[in-house]
């Protein structure tokens, strides 16, 4: 007889572990003052269950810290080098692989070489670096993404999709201005959430009629891939590995944080078609990252993402991954928090417009959400609204499309134990909220300025 077990188990035993720091609530009242309330500037031996971030904190594999030991160090032309090209046109067989030390590199690389000051860039919805390296070479970010993108309690298995309508009237009026469209999966400023196939279809025939090339932020392709797998007919039976060429094969390049889905520590990649620009990414990959055969990275490092790719699409991985994250999302709803619906891949977002109603988005609700969750519990969050994306390029503010607070959930890294714990802190500080002060800033920086920023409560 077959059973039906309802209990989430992580597929892997654990090998080694690392300490955690237990600290009062004194103590971390006292390290967020010094932080300048941002949490990106505390200390990690401060911080409890860390959650800032999903990238570059997942655990490695025994079978990539055994990969680790295969690298090889030669400035040029190293055997690391072509099994990691390998491993990436496995999955995404574009012509060109350019290695970068990490995803806002390859961002870094590609808009230096098709931006400029009246240049468009059309996105389903920029994440941070991707929005700030557009921008930074004069060019505009332009985020189009579904309008079911931006209500959070709004149920749509693809939240993440582009608005293709409003995609092909930007490119009958600035084709001619318009670089490339690039779509992220899954989108992150969004909720984490999935763009479909029949989408990214629609997306690259627009693109094709009108000759503008179509290029993925596929951070998060794996994750992607699961949810087209899970929720669009006729993928149910695929493997995700064909889910994730048949993406690729839509596109015309992509950008790559290898510190998310592929597992690494430290990584990524520009890959696409067009010679001549990849010649030219060449060139600035050399002036500013390295040798094209390494990039900025070590063989060591080479060696791990080779095999991390591999792992990223395997079916027991993946299923263990959503439904753990679903497993803390699920939780908080049951519990009259409100959520980004459905659940995301990688991360839960807390609406923190709708929790903290009485703090006004130019006084950051996420902030202060965020910073109430790491003095209750030491949980480090991060805030994804007004803060992070409310100034214009022109230097005032905006509020957000959506104040929300990210727990991103690093790969292989926390037990359910621990989320059972994330759990009872955001709840506790959950039925408080409505005494949590805004926060005003005191000091920011001209670009990505939620990385140093500095805060004050609002008493």
């Amino acid at each position: 007889m077959e059973y039906d077990f309802a209990t989430i188990i992580e597929p892997f035993r654990i090998h080694s572990v690392e300490p955690l720091r237990l600290t009062s609530p004194a103590q971390r009242a006292e390290a967020i003052r010094l932080a300048g309330y941002n949490l990106f500037n505390l200390r990690a031996q401060d911080v409890l269950i860390d959650l800032l971030t999903d990238s570059g904190t997942g655990a490695m594999s025994r079978d990539q810290w055994a990969a680790i030991q295969h690298g090889d160090e030669s400035y040029a032309g190293s055997p690391s080098w072509f099994r990691f090209e390998a491993a990436v046109k496995e999955l995404f067989p574009f012509r060109h692989v350019i290695p970068t030390h990490q995803g806002r590199a390859a961002e870094k690389i590609l808009f230096t070489a098709i931006g400029g000051v009246g240049k468009v860039v059309p996105n389903n919805t920029h994440f941070d670096t991707t929005r700030a390296n557009v921008e930074a070479t004069g060019a505009e970010a332009l985020d189009l993404v579904i309008a079911e993108g931006h209500d959070p309690s709004l149920i749509h298995p693809f939240k993440g999709n582009m608005d293709v309508d409003a995609l092909d009237a930007v490119l009958d009026r600035h084709a001619t201005n318009v670089p490339l469209v690039m779509v992220t999966v899954t989108n992150n400023s969004g909720g984490g959430q999935p763009v479909s196939m029949a989408n990214l279809r629609a997306v690259s025939e627009t693109c094709q009629r009108h000759g503008v090339p179509l290029f993925l932020d596929a951070c998060r392709f794996a994750e992607n891939a699961w949810f087209i797998h899970e929720r669009e007919p006729g993928y149910g039976e695929r493997e995700v590995a064909d889910i994730v060429r048949e993406m690729a094969s839509l596109a015309d390049g992509m950008t790559m944080s290898a510190k998310k889905d592929p597992f690494g520590n430290i990584g990524g990649w520009l890959a696409l078609n067009d010679d001549a620009l990849a010649e030219q990414c060449r060139n600035l990959l050399i002036l500013t990252e390295g040798f094209p055969t390494y990039g900025g990275l070590a063989g060591r490092d080479l060696e791990a993402l080779a095999q991390g790719l591999r792992e990223a699409v395997q079916h027991d991985y993946l299923r263990y991954r959503i439904r753990s994250t679903a497993y803390l999302g699920d939780a908080l709803d049951r519990a009259g928090v409100p959520v980004v619906k459905p659940i995301g891949g990688h991360a839960v977002y807390i609406d923190a417009r709708a929790l903290l109603a009485h703090v006004a988005p130019l006084r950051y609700p996420g902030q202060s959400l965020a910073v109430a969750l790491y003095e209750a519990g030491g949980v480090r969050s991060v805030e994804i609204g007004s803060v992070m994306f409310g100034r214009r390029p022109d230097g005032g503010e905006q509020p957000a499309a959506m104040e929300l607070v990210r727990l991103a959930i690093p790969r292989r890294t926390y037990t359910q134990s621990h989320i059972d714990y994330v759990i009872e802190v955001v709840t506790s500080v959950a039925r408080d909220a409505s005494s949590l002060p805004g926060y005003r800033m005191v000091h920011e920086p001209a670009a990505l300025r939620h990385f140093t920023a500095r805060f004050e409560p609002i008493v």
